[in-house]
């Protein structure tokens, strides 16, 4: 199903696929909290055990990978051996939720880091693999457990710790996707289709505080946010929805300021991933939810539920990324931002 037409670059940042890749499968797999919120029931799977029947919180991330995935292959209609490549990362060291997770699988891997961007990644690089010819299809997941990224980046559970107002709860959750190439001759309709990607820059505003995401990634979300309508011509009345990742109210206030100085109001438009997953009133995460399984799960549930229902037509989905680990921040470094933009309409 090889295209022979030529994809477009655009801009400094930006790529137009003259046969958009479509999403033909997606699922998504969340924790107890999660499945507590407002989106409980576009989720395919809730999982009330923390460790996903396992005996750690690490080995049940890998556990929900695992799920995730074997429903979007199964949810696809197609046979595992058809998928050629996985893109895929979490936020434990080494990627050890994606690794563990997909090593039975015997399909090729390419583990991703990218924060809480990831699934931006994943989808951007899955698009250029089939929209490039390499494949016919390829799968896109990425995780996050709460107790597996506080225990890393943060201090144990058993601490407990206060957590300022302005600090996101990591969302439990893992969301597959696999994507499938489109040519003149077999075109894909019906599904939502990958349009175009602008590919994010690390931006650093110079903020040191762990415990504020949202004000380190909302400069870069800005950045990319920017540089794709730029890119592709486009305005902020062209989309339903803009749709970030993981910015959280604080960092929200701060996406809307930084892109009406720069002359776009995406006000209007606008939601995040964050904000939408919990029930502030109800549960509380202070700022709102992050991870790398926010933007998937919300993404393979609320998202694409709304445009294959056609009550959305185009969104651009920006999952955002705070770039730091446990060694940098000990060592007095900045917490620099990055986010990837897809755009995705209805087919």
């Amino acid at each position: 199903m090889n295209s022979n037409s030529k994809n477009e670059r655009c801009g400094k940042q930006s790529i137009k696929f003259s046969n958009p890749p479509v999403i033909i499968s997606h699922a998504s797999v969340v924790g107890e909290m999660e499945g507590k919120g407002p989106l409980a029931s576009y989720f395919d799977e809730i999982e009330n055990d923390a460790t996903f029947g396992q005996d750690s919180w690490e080995k049940g991330e890998s556990e929900m990978v695992r799920r995730a995935v074997s429903l979007a292959i199964a949810k696809s209609g197609i046979d595992k051996d058809n998928i050629r490549y996985i893109f895929g990362g979490d936020l434990l060291g080494q990627l050890i939720g994606t690794t563990f997770g997909l090593k039975d699988f015997d399909i090729p891997v390419f583990g991703l880091y990218g924060a809480c961007s990831t699934c931006g990644e994943a989808l951007s690089l899955s698009a250029m693999t089939v929209a490039a010819g390499y494949a016919d299809y390829v799968l896109a997941a990425t995780s996050s457990h709460f107790a597996g990224a506080e225990k890393q980046f943060r201090f144990p559970l058993e601490y407990g710790n206060q957590r300022p107002l302005s600090a996101t709860w990591t969302v439990t959750g893992s969301g597959a996707f696999v994507i499938a190439a489109s040519s003149n001759d077999q075109p894909m309709s019906g599904y939502p289709h990958i349009s175009a990607i602008t590919t994010g820059k690390i931006v650093d505003y110079g903020v040191r505080d762990s415990m504020n995401m949202g004000a380190c990634m909302a400069p870069a979300a800005a950045d990319v946010i920017y540089q794709a309508m730029y890119d592709l011509s486009l305005k902020p009345n062209d989309f339903d929805k803009i749709i970030t990742g993981d910015l959280g109210k604080v960092g929200s206030e701060i996406l809307i300021k930084l892109l009406r100085d720069n002359g776009i109001d995406i006000e209007k438009q606008h939601m995040d991933c964050g904000v939408e997953i919990f029930d502030n009133s109800e549960q509380d995460t202070h700022s709102g939810g992050s991870g790398c399984g926010c933007s998937a799960v919300t993404l393979a549930g609320l998202i694409l539920h709304k445009l294959n229902e056609q009550e959305w037509k185009r969104v651009l989905f920006v999952p955002t990324g705070a770039l730091l680990s446990t060694v940098s921040y000990n060592e007095g470094e900045t917490i620099p931002g990055i986010a990837h933009a897809v755009l995705i309409e209805q087919g």
